[in-house]
């Protein structure tokens, strides 16, 4: 049986928790910062755990972990 390959777009932008849940950094924090609140901008600060059904999609394409 060949290797599957691990999606390289994946490895860079995801990484799994102690208890294999994946967490990613947080969209809408790189531009147009000033049309959004400082709540919206303080509360995206760092990472976030990804919701169930996207951390499905996601271990996919990391088919060994990371």
């Amino acid at each position: 049986m060949p290797k599957l390959k691990t999606k390289s777009g994946a490895k860079k932008r995801f990484k799994l928790t102690a208890s294999g849940l994946i967490k990613a950094g947080v969209a809408g924090k790189r531009h147009r910062l000033m049309s959004h609140s400082a709540k919206y901008i303080r509360q995206n600060r760092g990472t976030k755990v990804m919701t169930a059904s996207d951390a499905k999609i996601i271990k996919t394409y990391l088919p060994y972990g990371l």
